[in-house]
C-alpha cells in the first residue's frame, strides 16, 4: 500500500518526473470514455433505486489493466503504461460522479409537475461537471501536493496501489468480469426472460394480528453488490429503518385507521382499503422524507467545522500556490489559470442564457459562488474521510436552503421559482460531486507520477461523453416505466387551471395513452382541488383522461392487462374499492391472497357480476429518495403545502436515532425506501460481515480492491446495464411478450416467496465464496 508520507519529506512518485512515457493517448481516452459510459448508466440506475452510487475508479483501473494486456497479446500492440491506465480511470470516473449529482436532484422536477427535458439534463450534467473540473485546477497544488501526508484521499490511494500492482504484473480483471457476467446473466433471467418474480415477498402478519406486515427482498444483483460494498453496519441500519416502516408503522396505521369511516389526508381512499404499498405512498413516504431531511441536516451540521476548515485551508493553499514559483516539472504542470477564469466566465454566461434552464443572472452568480465553495469543501473532505463519506447531499441541501431563503427574501415564491431553485442546486451538486472525484483521481496521479494537465484534459472528455448517456438513461428509465391511471374529474377543465399552476406540453406534443389513442399533454404544477399535480393526458373537450405516473418517483406501479374472456368469476367483497380501468369504466378491486380457480394470487379489476376485466400487474418504479428530499425542501419553503405532521414524525425519529448513537441518515433512507430494497442490501452486508470474520487483519486500502469488492462492483454494473436493457424490452412489449418463462413452471414459477429468493441466495453464496477464498498473491 502507498502509505502516507510524513509532512515535509520530499515525495518521489512511482514514475519520476524526468521519465516520459505514453499517457494521454487516443486509445486511453476511448477506453476510459466507454467504461465511463457503462458505469455512468449503472450509476444512474443505482442512484434512482437507492439514492447512492459507488466509486468506479478502482473497477475501471482493473478493467483497463486487463484490456491493455489482452490487446497487446491479441493484436500485438504496445502494452499499456501505468500512466495510460491512470488516464483511463480518470476519464471513466467522471461518469459515476456526474450521474450521482443528476440522479439525486433532477427527478424532483417530476414530483413538482414539471417536465424533465433531455436538454436540461444534458446541460446540468455538462455545465455542472465542467465547473467541478475547472474549480479543482487551482486547488490541486494546495490540496494534493502541499497537504500530502495530511490528506490521505483513501480511494485515490487505493486506486494508485491497484495501478502499481498492475504495472508489476499482479492484477487481473477476471473477478470484475465474473461479477459483471453473473450480474448480467442473473438479471436477464429475471427481468427479460422472467423466470422468477422481481421481489420475494413474505407476509409477517403474525397469525393475522399485524395486518399489512411485510418482509420482502428485491432479488437483484445491484442490491447485493451495494450491500457488500457499504458493509454490514450501514446495511443493517438501513434494514432497521425498513423493518420499522413495514413491520411496525404499516400494521400500526391499520390498527388505528381501519375503523375510520372517512379518508385521512393526504390519501384519497380509506385506510382499511389500502395495501401496504399504498400506506407507504400516502403516509410513510412523508415520514421517511422528514427523517431523510433531518439526517441530511445532522450530517451537514457535523461537517460544518470540517467545511469551514476545508474552505479556509483551500483558500490558504491557493494563495500559497500562486505566490510560489511556476511549476516546471512534468508532474507539476496544470492547465493555465486563463482557462480556469475564461472557462468559468463562459460557463456562467451559458447558464444564464440557456433557455431550457430558465436561470436568471442572480442564480448564475450563486451557482459560480456555491460551486467554488463546495468544490473546495468536497475536495478536502474526500481527502480526509473518502468519497463514500462525502456529504454531497448535505451540501446540496445547504445550497437549496440558502437559495430558497434568498428567493423568499426577494419575494420569489410560488410555482414559477421551484424549477429555478432546483436547477441551481442541481448544478452545484454535480460540481461538488465531480470535484470530490477529481480530487481522488489527481491523488492517484500524484502517487503514480502522472501529468496533472493531461488528467484534467482527460476528465473533460469524460464529462462530455458521460453526460450524453446519463441524460439518455435517465429519460429512458422514466419513460419506459411510466404507467397510466385513468382519472375522472368532470368538473376540471385544463384551460381553467389557475395561472402558472399548469403548462401545456410543447406545441404539438402528443402522447399515446394506454388505450392506443393520442392525447394532448398537460403539466399540472399545483393541486387543483381533488386533482393532484402531475402529468396528464387531456381529452379533446379539455377534461383529463389519464395520469401519466412517471417511472421515476411515481406512486402507481400498476399495468392493467385485459383478462382472457371466459374465465371463472371471482367473489366481490361488499366493501371492495372501485378503480377505473383502461376503458375509464369503474370496476371493483379484488385482492386474492391465494389461487382461486385459474386465477393466481394477485390483484384484479372485476365487473359487478364477478367476471375479471383486468389483471393488475405490479411493475417497477424508481424511488429516488434524494429527489424526494429536495422536493420536500422546495415545497416547504416556496410552496407551503406539506403534510407537516407526518414530516415532523420523521424528524423526531431521526433525532431519536442520533440520541441512541445510530446514524440517522442510513436509517432514514431505509425507512423511506421499500423494505424489499433495504432487505436485499442487508443480505449483501451480511455476506461482507461473514467474509470479514474469516479474513481478519485486512487493511482498508486492501479491502477497496479485494476480490469481494471487485465482484460486487461487477454485479452492480452487470445487473444495472441489464436493467436498462430490460426497460426497453418491457416498453416495446408491455404485456411481457413470449419471454415469461415462469408460466411454464406451473405453481413453482408463480411462487412469490421462496422461488425468487433461492437464486438470489445462490448468487450471495457465490459472492461469499469468491470474496473469502485464500489469495496467493495480490491479484484481483
Amino acid at each position: 500500500m502507498s502509505a502516507p508520507q510524513a509532512p515535509g519529506l520530499e515525495f518521489r512518485p512511482f514514475v519520476p518526473p524526468e521519465v516520459r512515457m505514453r499517457e494521454l493517448t487516443v486509445r486511453a481516452v476511448v477506453i476510459g470514455s466507454l467504461l465511463g459510459i457503462v458505469f455512468a448508466a449503472s450509476s444512474v440506475y443505482l442512484g434512482l433505486k437507492v439514492g447512492l452510487t459507488v466509486s468506479a475508479s478502482i473497477p475501471i483501473a482493473v478493467l483497463s489493466i486487463t484490456l491493455f494486456k489482452w490487446m497487446a497479446k491479441a493484436f500485438r500492440l504496445q502494452p499499456g503504461t501505468i500512466l495510460e491506465n491512470n488516464i483511463v480511470q480518470t476519464t471513466g470516473s467522471a461518469g459515476e460522479s456526474i450521474a450521482a449529482g443528476v440522479a439525486f436532484t433532477l427527478p424532483s422536477l417530476l414530483l413538482m409537475g414539471f417536465d424533465m427535458e433531455l436538454a436540461r439534463i444534458l446541460l446540468v450534467a455538462v455545465l455542472g461537471g465542467l465547473i467541478g473540473v475547472l474549480m479543482m485546477i487551482p486547488l490541486r497544488q494546495g490540496l494534493i501536493v502541499k497537504e500530502h501526508g495530511r490528506l490521505t484521499y483513501p480511494e485515490g490511494t487505493a486506486c494508485a496501489d491497484v495501478l502499481m500492482v498492475g504495472e508489476k504484473g499482479g492484477t487481473s480483471a477476471k473477478t470484475v468480469f465474473l461479477g459483471f457476467f453473473v450480474g448480467f446473466g442473473y438479471a436477464a433471467l429475471n427481468l427479460i426472460l422472467k423466470l422468477w418474480a422481481d421481489i420475494s415477498t413474505f407476509a409477517t402478519t403474525f397469525w393475522g394480528q399485524l395486518k399489512g406486515g411485510t418482509l420482502s427482498f428485491e432479488v437483484s444483483p445491484p442490491m447485493l453488490g451495494v450491500g457488500y460494498i457499504i458493509g454490514p453496519r450501514t446495511s443493517a441500519t438501513m434494514m432497521a429503518g425498513g423493518a420499522l416502516a413495514f413491520m411496525v408503522l404499516v400494521p400500526l396505521i391499520h390498527i388505528f385507521g381501519d375503523g375510520m369511516a372517512g379518508v385521512m389526508y393526504p390519501a384519497d381512499i380509506p385506510i382499511s382499503q389500502m395495501t401496504p404499498g399504498q400506506i407507504r405512498n400516502n403516509f410513510i413516504l412523508y415520514i421517511g422524507a422528514g427523517a431523510v431531511a433531518t439526517g441530511g441536516f445532522i450530517a451537514l451540521a457535523r461537517a460544518i467545522p470540517t467545511i469551514i476548515g476545508a474552505f479556509a485551508g483551500g483558500l490558504r493553499n491557493l494563495k500559497e500556490a500562486r505566490s510560489g514559483a511556476a511549476a516546471v516539472k512534468r508532474t507539476e504542470q496544470d492547465l493555465p489559470m486563463s482557462i480556469v477564469v475564461g472557462g468559468s466566465l463562459a460557463i456562467a454566461a451559458a447558464i444564464a442564457v440557456a433557455p431550457v434552464l430558465e436561470i436568471n443572472l442572480f442564480s448564475a452568480v450563486l451557482i459560480v459562488l456555491f460551486g467554488f465553495f463546495f468544490v473546495t469543501v468536497s475536495s478536502r473532505i474526500t481527502g480526509e474521510i473518502g468519497s463514500s463519506s462525502n456529504p454531497i447531499s448535505g451540501m446540496t441541501v445547504a445550497t437549496l436552503l440558502i437559495t430558497c431563503g434568498l428567493f423568499v427574501a426577494l419575494g420569489w415564491t410560488g410555482v414559477d421559482y421551484k424549477a429555478l431553485a432546483l436547477t441551481t442546486a442541481a448544478l452545484v451538486c454535480v460540481a461538488a460531486s465531480n470535484g470530490g472525484t477529481i480530487s481522488q483521481d489527481l491523488k492517484s496521479g500524484y502517487l503514480v507520477g502522472a501529468t496533472p494537465k493531461l488528467q484534467q484534459i482527460a476528465i473533460l472528455f469524460g464529462v462530455l461523453t458521460s453526460a450524453l448517456v446519463i441524460g439518455f438513461t435517465l429519460q429512458s428509465l422514466n419513460k419506459n416505466y411510466t404507467t397510466f391511471k385513468a382519472v375522472d374529474y368532470p368538473e376540471f377543465q385544463a384551460a381553467q387551471a389557475q395561472h402558472a399552476a399548469y403548462e401545456p406540453g410543447p406545441e404539438g406534443e402528443r402522447m399515446e395513452g394506454p388505450d392506443g389513442n393520442a392525447y394532448a399533454v398537460l403539466y399540472l404544477r399545483e393541486d387543483q382541488g381533488p386533482v393532484q399535480r402531475g402529468k396528464y393526458l387531456v381529452n379533446a373537450d379539455g377534461t383529463l383522461a389519464y395520469l401519466a405516473d412517471p417511472g421515476v418517483c411515481g406512486t402507481y406501479p400498476y399495468h392493467l392487462t385485459p383478462a382472457p374472456s371466459g374465465g371463472s368469476p371471482l367473489p366481490v367483497p361488499p366493501a371492495a374499492p372501485t378503480e377505473l380501468g383502461v376503458d375509464r369504466r369503474p370496476y371493483k378491486v379484488v385482492e386474492l391472497q391465494g389461487p382461486s380457480g385459474e386465477w393466481d394470487a394477485g390483484r384484479y379489476l372485476v365487473r359487478e357480476d364477478g367476471s375479471v376485466a383486468y389483471v393488475v400487474d405490479e411493475g417497477t418504479k424508481f424511488d429516488a429518495p434524494k429527489a424526494q428530499l429536495f422536493r420536500l425542501i422546495i415545497d416547504g419553503t416556496l410552496g407551503g403545502k406539506l403534510p407537516i405532521g407526518l414530516v415532523l414524525v420523521g424528524v423526531m425519529l431521526a433525532v431519536m436515532m442520533e440520541l441512541v448513537g445510530v446514524a440517522a441518515l442510513p436509517f432514514a433512507v431505509g425507512l423511506y425506501l421499500p423494505i424489499s430494497t433495504s432487505a436485499a442490501i442487508f443480505v449483501g452486508g451480511t455476506v461482507r460481515w461473514l467474509v470479514e470474520r474469516r479474513r481478519k487483519g485486512q487493511s482498508a486500502a486492501e479491502a477497496e480492491f479485494s476480490p469481494g469488492t471487485l465482484m460486487a462492483s461487477g454485479l452492480i454494473a452487470g445487473g444495472a446495464i441489464c436493467g436498462v436493457l430490460a426497460s426497453f424490452i418491457d416498453a416495446s412489449s408491455p404485456e411481457g411478450g413470449p419471454w415469461i418463462l415462469r408460466d411454464n413452471l406451473g405453481s413453482l414459477g408463480h411462487n412469490e416467496a421462496w422461488w425468487p429468493l433461492a437464486p438470489f441466495l445462490l448468487m450471495a453464496a457465490l459472492l461469499y465464496f469468491v470474496a473469502a477464498r485464500p489469495q496467493k498473491s495480490r491479484s484481483a
